[in-house]
């Protein structure tokens, strides 16, 4: 029954597939309703779920040690948190940007980068250690091949036959655009990407599965019409286009989410998701 299959981002882990379709769907339908009415089931609706995968198990003492900047890693970690500051900074004045030219780690560096994005609209009131651990879930999900599968695998196991649209938010879209890459056998689909950073080069972009040849990404053969949708103040989709790394088939829109650029409910509710949704629950 599932024809529409929602994909989250990072930071949700000690969620649930349920807990996160009761904040989602409400946001889907007024979408839909603010474009043109059309009207979809919540049983027709599903959450592919893999924050669990991110999950640390039991521990005996009193709680996991907190990450602060010296536990940052090397490589894609501290470049994605990097990479977050510059754009944030960019598009937000309560932001300090940074003067730094040197690319070598230092903590300070780091440290520096901690300071300014807990003043984003995105990462404000989140711990160092959660800004931190969500770097390190895409680190994890590029770097585990077996965290990378069961990821995947949870958004397979929602797609049925009458799959119209996959709604896939921040990382999700990274999933999901390697999920049918991976399975041409799929029925004929409308991606919807929100908030993307597939097209982000040096730590997304050219870790992805199959990788891409000449500067440009290989076309998932499922996908039939491939909406992305973007703020421009959005700092973790830091490359608001995906036409010019994906292909002229993808329809880049451009939304205004107010103070909270990267949050998927203004996302879902903008008129432009809406229609884009509903062209796809139209056409089958």
């Amino acid at each position: 029954m599932t024809r529409v299959v929602l994909v989250h981002g990072i930071a949700q882990e000690l969620k649930g597939a349920d807990t996160l379709l009761a904040d989602w769907y409400p946001a889907l339908c007024d979408g839909l309703a603010l474009a043109d009415g059309v009207g979809v089931a919540r049983q027709e609706v599903a959450m592919a779920f893999y924050g669990d995968l991110f999950r640390p198990s039991g521990h005996r003492a009193l709680g996991l040690p907190e990450l602060d900047a010296s536990d940052v890693q090397d490589g894609l970690e501290r470049d994605l948190l990097l990479q977050w500051w510059e754009s944030a900074s960019a598009y937000e004045t309560r932001v300090a940007g940074s003067d730094a030219t040197a690319r070598v780690r230092t903590p300070y560096l780091v440290q520096r980068a901690l300071d300014a994005l807990s003043h984003s609209s995105f990462f404000a009131g989140l711990s160092e250690h959660l800004m931190i651990s969500s770097a390190r879930q895409v680190r994890r999900y590029f770097s585990e091949p077996e965290i990378r599968a069961a990821v995947q695998d949870r958004l397979a196991r929602q797609v049925t036959v009458r799959t119209e649209v996959i709604v896939a938010h921040s990382l999700g879209s990274v999933i999901a655009y390697e999920a049918l890459c991976a399975r041409p056998d799929w029925p004929d689909l409308t991606l919807v990407t929100l908030g993307s950073p597939l097209a982000v080069r040096g730590v997304v972009f050219d870790r992805l599965a199959p990788p891409p040849t000449g500067g440009l990404a290989r076309w998932p053969i499922p996908v039939k019409a491939w909406i992305n949708v973007a703020d421009r103040g959005d700092a973790v989709a830091l490359v608001k286009r995906l036409a010019p790394s994906f292909g002229g088939r993808v329809a880049d829109v451009t939304v205004h989410n107010g103070a909270r650029a990267h949050d998927v409910r203004p996302y879902l509710t903008a008129r432009e998701t809406g229609q884009a949704i509903g062209r796809a629950l139209k056409g089958r």
